[in-house]
């Protein structure tokens, strides 16, 4: 059947929430970096940094979900493939926020902990509608 729809429904909502819940993201962990750079002795060299990670994540964020929106839209695997492979960019620089920054609280577990499993659940419908649309 030509007809048949096979862009999915679920990565597209999931990919709005993702778009909403990473402009609170980063507004909260901006926050929490002012904050901690004010409140304990946050050494120069690593403020940085987190902002590095930080904003480069904010600049990967927007071609990862324009890419998927475009993608499971038009089904098409390439753009979904490139926004799967953002993804995994983001994933790092998530690992890293969650992992490896100067000052980690409790906050800033939670907000990367929700992230991580978004993007997780997000790439395997990638993966699924990919292969729906490649099949």
């Amino acid at each position: 059947n030509n007809s048949s729809q096979l862009s999915s429904l679920p990565l597209h909502i999931l990919l709005y929430v993702n778009g909403v819940y990473y402009i609170f993201y980063f507004l909260a962990t901006l926050a929490m970096i002012i904050y901690k750079s004010q409140v304990f002795s946050y050494p120069d060299d690593f403020l940085a940094p987190d902002l590095a990670v930080l904003f480069l994540m904010a600049i990967l964020e927007v071609p990862r979900l324009y890419l998927g929106f475009k993608g499971n839209l038009t089904e098409a695997e390439v753009p979904l493939g490139l926004s799967l492979g953002l993804t995994v960019g983001s994933v790092l620089l998530c690992v890293y926020l969650l992992l490896w920054q100067s000052y980690v609280l409790w906050a800033d577990v939670l907000l990367n902990a929700v992230l991580l499993a978004a993007y997780g659940l997000e790439s395997g419908l990638k993966v699924t509608a990919i292969a729906a649309f490649v099949s």
